[in-house]
């Protein structure tokens, strides 16, 4: 079997083999490389959104005249409206063609960009970035999906490190690009470019996404589970708006009772989900799905990890812009070397010699909590961000790449073709809301330690709190990380053994 399957006709599944997944006979792809450079474009402009959109905020307040709770709205709109609706937008996908929903997606991306790019006023600038977060949530599942359903072998791994790339690549592009635009003051326009800067990309992508996406037919016949979506949805909703939104508001009353409303939504979830299936449909999270060896941990640990990641990247901006008093661009710039780690390491994890790839997830990550407590450490007495601290972020980023990639690979490995659409809503869900939590959370401890205004010394201060934090999680996601190794190898022995009796 070929890397890249080349067949016309439709998608055939077959049960995973291997450690990279099933093979599937795939869609025609005349040219892999501008298929996975397209699908990727489309992810990281939905990643960038969530970045860079932050350092606009005090242009936005002046221009538009916006209080402080509207431009929370501005820019956490986005990505409430981006993680409620993302396992919505992989149903859709394997019901109506990733290719189809994909390009829809990115229409509708695009669209909402040009008009949060022209938005005459705050109202209808939040509802804009909700539309724009409504299209990233169709076109990103898909991203998956397509990768899942065209590429096998060696070319799977790659183009899954590329994932992880432009995950990591995104939120780092977006502060600096952001701090570029902004600056740049484009005839005038003060914080127009960075929405209008997804216009010509989105156009582009379109274009060739007519010429280059396979035939990725969905199937009709396959229940849309509209109970289950509507209460994922209202779980999701209710745990996301207050953790974005609640320290900005001094966590009103009213953000704690949609988080307990959260937890009971979410056992109202599990409740439907085992009715439907009882009674023979098709739950919109499949038990095969999450029968899958070692997924779930492996998910549990990709969420920590970019939880910490996100994290961190937020808290380190907030120390250097508030702290120490750097510009948007220059704190977007001294976070470029975990990034680049990040993206490096995603890479090329796989040159490393076979026999470290199964214990590079837990050792990677507990090398990860070591060195942020170092880095806070460095950082804490409010001294600037020197050479030795950028080299120690670099490395943070490696470690960091090192355990999320091939986590991302084993989480997806055993699921069968067939759940492609299901596994990568669930995968890419749990990372979105890593993000989001991260940020949200983390950001919350940071804030939480330091008085504003504040000295270099105080934000320093925050910081090593905040990493002290940070480790806490990674140690989790190591333990993760060792339960999802476990249960991986317990999976590929039952498979000798029925080769053997075979």
């Amino acid at each position: 079997m070929t890397d890249l399957q080349t067949r016309r006709g439709p998608v055939r599944t077959a049960p995973p083999t291997g450690a990279t997944g099933a093979g599937t006979a795939a869609a025609p792809v005349a040219r892999p490389g501008l298929l996975l450079a397209l699908v990727l474009g489309g992810q990281f402009m939905a990643v960038l959104d969530t970045a860079i959109v932050n350092v606009a905020v005090p242009t936005v307040r002046t221009d538009l005249h916006a209080s402080g709770a509207a431009l929370q709205f501005v820019v956490a709109g986005y990505t409430v409206a981006y993680a409620v609706l993302l396992i919505t937008g992989a149903r859709l996908g394997a019901r109506y063609g990733y290719s189809r929903l994909f390009q829809s997606g990115l229409a509708v991306f695009t669209a909402a960009s040009l008009a949060c790019g022209l938005a005459p006023a705050t109202g209808w600038l939040i509802g804009f970035r909700l539309l724009q977060g409504a299209g990233a949530a169709l076109m990103v599942p898909q991203v998956m999906s397509i990768i899942q359903r065209t590429f096998t072998g060696r070319a799977r791994i790659r183009a899954l490190g590329l994932y992880s790339a432009v995950l990591a690549g995104g939120i780092a592009a977006g502060q600096v690009l952001g701090g570029l635009l902004v600056s740049a003051d484009l005839f005038g326009s003060g914080w127009r470019p960075v929405f209008l800067v997804n216009l010509p990309i989105g156009l582009v992508l379109l274009a060739a996404g007519a010429r280059l996406l396979p035939d990725l037919p969905g199937d009709r016949e396959r229940g849309f589970d509209l109970p289950g979506l509507l209460v994922l949805g209202a779980a999701l909703g209710l745990l996301v708006v207050p953790l974005v939104l609640g320290h900005e508001l001094g966590w009103p009353l009213w953000g704690w009772v949609m988080l307990g409303a959260s937890a009971l939504m979410f056992a109202l979830f599990a409740v439907v989900e085992r009715r439907i299936a009882r009674r023979g449909g098709q739950p919109l999270i499949n038990g095969r799905v999450l029968g899958a060896a070692g997924l779930l941990p492996a998910v549990g640990a990709l969420l920590m990890i970019m939880l910490a990641f996100a994290g961190f990247m937020f808290s380190f901006a907030l120390h250097q812009q508030a702290g120490l008093g750097h510009s948007a661009l220059r704190a977007g710039l001294c976070s470029a070397p975990i990034a680049v780690g990040f993206g490096a390491a995603s890479l090329y994890w796989q040159r490393l010699p076979r026999r470290l790839h199964g214990v590079l997830p837990p050792l990677g990550t507990g090398l990860l909590a070591v060195g942020y407590l170092l880095l806070g450490r460095l950082l804490g007495d409010g001294s600037g961000v020197g050479a030795v601290p950028l080299l120690l972020t670099a490395v943070l980023g490696v470690l960091a790449g090192c355990a999320y990639a091939p986590l991302f690979g084993r989480a997806l490995a055993r699921v069968a073709p067939a759940d492609a659409a299901d596994a990568s809503g669930l995968v890419v869900t749990a990372v979105q809301l890593g993000q989001v939590l991260g940020i949200a959370l983390l950001g919350s401890v940071f804030l939480g330690a330091v008085d504003a205004p504040t000295s270099a010394r105080g934000s320093g201060h925050a910081l090593l709190v905040t990493s002290v934090a940070i480790g806490g999680v990674v140690v989790l996601a190591a333990g993760l990380a060792v339960r999802a190794g476990r249960a991986d190898r317990r999976a590929e022995r039952r498979e000798e053994r029925r080769e053997e009796e075979g």
